[in-house]
């Protein structure tokens, strides 16, 4: 399982340490431990975690909810930072500009869409075959990569919409647990991996 680049003090006030202890130290690590149970033994073993979400063995449930929680949740930790938040910069701000008008008018959307998941689920910022890019939501572990998914693209962040993500610090204040998302996206990251697409 992937190192975090920062310390579990370093995201506060957006992110108290008890809850990245809770969500990476013991949610994160389960989906990693289930998913090595998972793949031991057959040609799985050997490939890739994005190999391995866009094969048609997704149909395993067990798989399924293991390898897209160990994926999304690589990503989410991946893309907050202490140096993270602010207006976004790069080539992100000139498609968030083109597609949604505004970084407010994203924001609005990418809040709605993520208070709208009903049950537990992620909201997705994904780069499209087309060239644009658009706010999606997954149900579970689920992701844009996944064979079978409606909207599929490549991602490039994602919020964590399960209750364990926010409840400790946020109770049910979604709308709070979205805003200090914001100040924690690392625009820099996002931007490498928009360079990383390959669509």
């Amino acid at each position: 399982m992937p190192g975090l680049n920062y310390q579990y003090t370093d995201l506060m006030p957006s992110m108290n340490p008890q809850t990245i202890e809770e969500h990476y130290a013991k949610i994160h690590l389960r989906f990693a431990d289930n998913l090595n149970i998972a793949v031991k033994g057959t040609p799985m073993e050997a490939q890739s975690i994005e190999e391995i979400l866009s094969s048609p063995d997704m149909e395993n449930n067990f798989l399924r909810n293991n390898a897209g929680g160990y994926y999304n949740h690589n990503l989410f930790w991946d893309i907050v930072s202490p140096q993270g938040g602010g207006e976004p910069t790069g080539n992100i701000a000139g498609l968030i500009r083109r597609d949604f008008g505004s970084f407010e008018q994203f924001k609005t959307q990418f809040s709605n869409k993520a208070k709208g998941i009903f049950g537990s689920g992620w909201v997705w910022v994904i780069l499209k075959k087309n060239g644009s890019i658009s706010i999606t939501t997954t149900p579970n572990e689920d992701n844009p990569l996944m064979v079978g998914n409606p909207e599929q693209g490549f991602p490039l962040f994602n919020l964590d919409m399960w209750e364990h993500a926010y409840y400790l610090q946020h109770k049910n204040n979604k709308q709070g647990y979205i805003d200090d998302f914001f100040k924690m996206i690392d625009w820099k990251k996002v931007n490498y991996r928009l360079d990383l697409s390959r669509f």
